[in-house]
């Protein structure tokens, strides 16, 4: 126990001063702060901790996910596919092919054309391989009815549609996570709420309005052709053209077949056009969609392509040549900031669906100010009176316990600062949670030691049996507290996930500081003073 090595006692040291080093961004102003990180090396975390919304304020926005939407979405995807089907089967319909609600129809006069493309729907109905959870066949995703003078009646059920809405909301809350990434903002907190919901908290963030627009986007974009005059109008969409402002400038009869989705697109970055100087955004696709839109481009030069987003015509430029190069510009009189929006949704992602804004609340610096100071004050109670108790109760030995207690929160605040986690207010009652576990620790050494001594070992003898004998049942306890933490952490969701983290850092940390730190002061101290009795 007695025999600390130089290069432990030096490394304790270094851990402890590099920790509060950590802390030291954390106490200086904003604009100091980020005048020294820049003249730092990039690996230097020379950062302040992130604080979460209930702390320094921000936006607090509720959406729900279109569950109509998405199923107008799904039944635009099966009349495709009966499209495609027909096509490639070579039949002839009558009347094109319909859809209202979640029905699409299709009327196919000739019994044995019927008969040819009913195996096929039936297969697209219940795709191969697809399960349910239980590992059983997946009910169909529609179900087909013949009605007289050979009607087809393709219907989603009830099972899919729930299924895409699920579905749906899981891609909802990554895309906007991407988005929120983008703006540039620290520590947000995206999660699913019911069946269709998705909570967004955007600590620091005041500017509501763009957080908004960049949320309620879809982000849908398309490549369509502009329809000939004489084309099927049952295939063809008319869609209005804005400007800038949003004013609507015109409109276009636009095919209702995609010919590029948006979805191809690897990278859209903003720009400017060479010649006019105005703001544009450069788009590039991946392979796929490079191929399919020299394909389009180099069949119909000399027409108009509409560039559709979200059931907007930005622009309809006229093909003047094959583009295959995998790259191009959409442009479409933005300002720069819009351009620097629009850049951001490209490449995030196209939303599945709409979303509404069900709830929506600004939390001000005032309210985050209060809950920092009651945080704090918490925290000074509590280690007021832990070390008064501490000082009271064991004396020196007190003494040694309060400066491994000192260590003990700041390894707790430096490794949040390092693990890019947010401090929150159940995080600050996590951190007075491990200050009485970090004091147990020490107390169940010290009754031990006590003990011990009582029995009539030497001093030596005692100290030694105290943290030895000690020390199992502190690692059952902190590890049963360790499991708590780490079930919360992965089970809970927002402020419970704050608490978890600062738990779990507390409960490592204290077998550092409680154990190992303490047992290095008491060390040196009798190797130093050599006293002839126990001070506690």
């Amino acid at each position: 126990m007695f025999r600390f090595a130089r290069w432990k006692v030096a490394s304790i040291l270094a851990m402890t001063l590099t920790a509060f080093l950590v802390l030291v961004p954390s106490f200086l102003p904003g604009d100091t702060r980020e005048s020294i990180a820049k003249q730092l090396p990039s690996w230097v975390p020379f950062k302040a901790i992130t604080l979460g919304l209930d702390l320094q304020g921000g936006a607090h926005i509720l959406l729900e996910v279109d569950a109509a939407d998405v199923t107008r979405t799904q039944v635009e995807n099966l009349r495709d596919d009966v499209r495609r089907i027909l096509r490639e089967e070579r039949v002839r319909i009558t009347g094109g092919i319909g859809a209202t609600g979640r029905t699409v129809q299709v009327r196919i006069p000739d019994a044995a054309e019927r008969a040819r493309v009913l195996p096929k729907l039936r297969q697209q109905a219940q795709p191969a391989g697809s399960v349910n959870a239980l590992g059983m066949a997946a009910p169909p995703i529609f179900d087909i009815r013949e009605s007289g003078e050979g009607l087809l009646q393709l219907t989603l059920s009830d099972t899919a549609i729930l299924d895409r809405v699920r579905r749906a909301v899981d891609q909802t809350i990554e895309v906007i996570r991407r988005r929120v990434d983008a703006l540039g903002t620290t520590e947000p907190n995206i999660q699913r709420q019911g069946a269709d919901r998705v909570l967004v908290q955007v600590p620091g963030l005041q500017d509501t309005a763009r957080l908004k627009d960049i949320l309620g986007t879809t982000a849908k974009l398309e490549f369509r052709l502009v329809a000939d005059p004489g084309f099927n109008p049952t295939d063809v969409d008319i869609l209005n053209e804005y400007d800038a402002q949003g004013q609507a400038t015109g409109q276009y009869p636009v095919e209702k077949r995609v010919m590029v989705q948006g979805e191809d697109l690897t990278d859209a970055q903003p720009g400017f056009d060479q010649r006019s100087g105005e703001p544009v955004v450069n788009f590039r696709f991946n392979l796929r969609g490079g191929q399919r839109f020299g394909e389009v481009t180099s069949a119909n030069v000399g027409k108009p392509f509409a560039i559709v987003l979200d059931g907007k015509v930005i622009s309809a430029p006229r093909i003047l040549g094959p583009i295959t190069g995998g790259s191009g510009q959409i442009s479409g009189r933005f300002t720069v900031q819009q351009a620097n929006d629009l850049a951001v949704l490209l490449r995030a992602g196209a939303l599945p669906a709409k979303l509404t804004i069900v709830e929506e609340r600004t939390v001000g610096p005032g309210l985050g100010q209060d809950s920092i100071d009651a945080g704090k004050m918490s925290i000074y109670v509590a280690s007021v009176l832990v070390v008064t108790y501490m000082l009271t109760t064991y004396g020196l030995f007190g003494l040694f316990a309060n400066l491994a207690l000192l260590v003990h929160i700041t390894f707790i605040v430096a490794g949040l600062i390092l693990l890019n986690a947010t401090l929150t207010l159940p995080g600050i009652a996590g951190i007075v949670l491990t200050i009485g576990l970090a004091v147990d620790a020490n107390v169940l050494i010290y009754e031990r030691i006590r003990e011990e001594a009582k029995l009539g070992r030497s001093i030596i003898s005692a100290l030694e049996a105290g943290f030895n004998r000690a020390f199992a049942t502190i690692i059952d306890s902190q590890s049963t507290a360790f499991v708590v933490a780490v079930i919360l952490y992965f089970l809970g969701t927002g402020p419970v996930r704050g608490f978890a983290i600062t738990l779990g850092l507390g409960i490592v940390t204290t077998i550092i500081t409680a154990v190992t730190m303490t047992r290095m002061m008491i060390a040196l101290w009798y190797r130093w003073k050599r006293p002839t009795f126990i001070p506690i």
